[in-house]
C-alpha cells in the first residue's frame, strides 16, 4: 500500500512529538507499506514568523512574506528525517520546489496546478520514507508560495490524488470531526463518517479540522480521508463521498469568529451596480460570502456582505478607491461579528430546520443581523460576543447530549 500521512503543527511541536510521529510512520513502513509524510510547522511557528515580519512591516510583501513563511515547514521535514535517521530507517525531506508541487502565483493563498510526482516515486521505489513539506508550492517563476492557513492538509490530498495512494490520513490533535467544537460545546460527538459535502460546508464555515480546498480536492479525485488523532490510538472520522449511516437533520454546528462585515450604502438603484461591486472585489482575489441587498432610500440600495477579517481592509481600501465609479455613498466595516451555522444532509428533506435554530437563538437572546442558506446549511451572522452561547444552544437543539 502507499500510504499518505499528514501531521499538524501540535503533532510536531517538539522532539517527543516529533519522536511519537516517526514512530507511527516507521511502524506502517515495517508492514512493507510505501510512507508519504507531510508536515506543518512546529507549533505556533507560523504565528511566531508572521509576528516577526511585523516588527519589520507592518504590511510586508506578499512574495516575502511567503518566503518567510516556508521556511517553518522546512524546519519540520528535515527534524523528521533526522529523527527517523536515528531510528535506522532511511528517510528523505523534500521541500515544494523539489517535488516538484506547481501553483498558481496568488501568494499567500496558491492553489495547487499540477504535481510532478516522479522524485517521490523514485526515493519510495529506493526505500525510503519520504517527508514532504505542507502549506507550499512553487509557481511559473520558481517563487515559494503558500497555500493559506490549514494548507497542508490540501497537500496531502493533492499528493494522495497525484500518487494514487491507498490511503491518506489527516493527523490532528483531536480524535476526529465532532458535531461542534469540543472546546466550545463539551458533550459535542466525535462522526464515524461524514459526506464530502457536508465536510466542505463545515470547513469552510469555520471548522477547524480540515481545510476546505482539501475536501473539494478529496471530492474531485475521490480520495478518502481519515481524520483522527496523533496522541493516541483512537478510531478517527471517515470522509467520503457517501456514508453508511443515516444522515442526521443536522451533521454540525460550526463558528467563524474571523469574520467581518462590510456595508455598501446608498449606491444606485440600476442594473449591473451588484456586478461592478463584486468583480472589483474579485479582481483582489477578496472571497465574499453572506450577501444582503436592502432597498434604501431615494431610490438607492444598501448591500451587506462578510469577507475574512484578513481581507476587510483591502476590500473596504478597494471599495473607497472606486467610491465615485460605483456610485457609492459611504463604506462601513464591522468586525466584532461571527458567523454560526449548522450543516447537513437530512436538511434537504426535513422542513422547519431554519425556525428551529431560529428558536434556539431566541430562547437564549441573541440577536440575528444577517441569513443566508443552502439545500444542507444555514448561516446566521451574529455578535461576537454572543457567538459560544449560540452556538451550545443551536447544538442542544439539533443534536441529542
Amino acid at each position: 500500500m502507499l500510504i499518505v500521512k499528514k501531521f499538524g503543527g501540535s503533532s510536531v511541536a517538539d522532539a517527543e512529538r516529533i519522536n511519537n510521529v516517526a514512530d507511527r510512520c516507521i511502524e506502517d513502513y515495517s508492514k512493507g507499506n510505501k510512507v508519504v509524510v507531510v508536515l506543518s510547522a512546529m507549533g505556533k511557528t507560523t504565528d511566531a514568523l508572521l509576528n516577526r515580519a511585523q516588527t519589520i512591516h507592518p504590511n510586508p510583501p506578499r512574495r516575502e512574506l511567503d518566503m518567510l513563511l516556508a521556511t517553518g515547514e522546512q524546519t519540520s521535514v528535515a527534524l523528521m528525517a533526522m529523527a527517523m535517521a536515528r531510528k535506522g530507517v532511511p528517510a528523505i525531506s523534500l521541500n515544494a520546489w523539489q517535488v516538484a508541487m506547481h501553483t498558481t502565483s496568488n501568494y499567500g493563498n496558491a492553489r495547487f496546478k499540477r504535481i510532478d510526482s516522479e522524485r517521490i516515486l523514485n526515493e519510495l521505489d529506493s526505500g525510503r520514507i519520504v517527508i514532504v513539506t505542507g502549506f507550499q508550492g512553487v509557481n511559473r517563476r520558481d517563487d515559494l508560495t503558500t497555500l493559506g492557513r490549514g494548507g497542508s492538509d490540501t497537500t496531502a490530498v493533492a499528493l494522495a490524488a497525484a500518487l494514487r495512494a491507498d490511503a491518506c490520513e489527516i493527523y490532528t490533535d483531536v480524535e476526529g470531526i465532532y458535531t461542534a467544537d469540543p472546546r466550545i460545546v463539551p458533550h459535542a460527538k466525535k462522526m464515524k463518517e461524514i459526506t464530502y459535502d457536508e465536510m466542505l460546508e463545515l470547513a469552510t464555515l469555520g471548522a477547524k479540522v480540515l481545510h476546505n480546498r482539501s475536501v473539494e480536492l478529496a471530492k474531485k479525485y475521490g480520495v478518502t480521508l481519515v481524520v483522527r488523532s496523533s496522541l493516541n490510538r483512537q478510531e478517527g472520522t471517515i470522509v467520503k463521498e457517501e456514508t453508511d449511516v443515516e444522515s442526521m437533520l443536522v451533521s454540525g454546528v460550526a463558528v467563524d469568529k474571523n469574520a467581518a462585515r462590510i456595508a455598501v450604502l446608498g449606491v444606485k438603484n440600476e442594473p449591473g451596480i451588484a456586478f461592478r461591486i463584486f468583480d472589483l472585489l474579485a479582481r483582489h482575489n477578496i472571497n465574499v460570502d453572506v450577501i444582503l441587498q436592502s432597498i434604501g432610500r431615494d431610490d438607492t440600495k444598501d448591500i451587506s456582505f462578510t469577507v475574512d477579517k484578513s481581507q476587510a481592509r483591502e476590500a473596504v481600501e478597494a471599495l473607497r478607491e472606486n467610491q465615485k465609479r460605483l456610485t457609492i455613498s459611504e463604506v462601513k466595516e464591522e468586525e466584532n461579528i461571527a458567523k454560526l451555522s449548522v450543516v447537513g444532509a437530512g436538511m434537504q428533506t426535513h422542513a422547519g430546520v431554519a425556525a428551529k435554530m431560529f428558536e434556539a437563538l431566541y430562547d437564549v437572546g441573541v440577536n440575528i443581523r444577517m441569513i443566508a442558506t443552502s439545500e444542507i446549511r444555514i448561516t446566521v451572522l451574529i455578535g461576537l460576543e454572543d457567538v459560544d452561547m449560540a452556538m451550545r444552544a443551536v447544538h442542544d437543539k439539533f443534536i441529542d447530549a
